[in-house]
């Protein structure tokens, strides 16, 4: 049994302390919203936040994140950075098919909250690794210079 912090409340688990935490968050909580990708850590689909930093869940065994806290697609709107992402990817249509658009979501929140004015070698810094296969790249950095200049 382990028991995560997860979104602000505590989750028991039944599970090996080796499970990756994307299955943990998915199949044991029912939490869907973070998807499996690649898992390989290379695609950044199943991006999640740990003590307020992005990381791939599919690598992430739950025996490793011990009591952080963890921060889902599912709660991230509830931060105002979040709610700043997310009304920034609505208002330009950054989506086109969705799949990825979770790890996404994260990685720009996660940058923003490090770095509140990124200029473009910033967002290409911390969204590399996210790949979108509909190539919604221009549509990403321009969302998340919107939410910069709201902040």
């Amino acid at each position: 049994m382990v028991t995560l912090s997860i979104n602000g409340q505590p989750h028991t688990i039944d599970a090996a302390n080796d499970t990756p935490l994307l299955w943990a968050l998915r199949d044991f909580v029912g939490l869907t919203g973070t998807k499996f990708g690649c898992g390989i850590a290379q695609c950044g689909a199943c991006t999640v936040h740990v003590d307020g930093k992005a990381v791939r869940s599919c690598q992430l065994t739950i025996g490793n994140v011990g009591n952080k806290a963890i921060t889902t697609i599912e709660a991230i709107g509830e931060t105002p950075i979040g709610a700043k992402i997310q009304k920034a990817w609505a208002e330009i249509d950054v989506v086109q098919c969705g799949y990825c658009q979770s790890g996404q979501v994260m990685s720009a929140v996660a940058l923003l909250n490090r770095t509140p004015n990124p200029d473009d070698s910033d967002i290409d810094a911390a969204m590399a690794g996210n790949i979108c296969r509909c190539g919604t790249y221009v549509r990403i950095r321009q969302a998340i210079k919107n939410a910069a200049k709201s902040a």
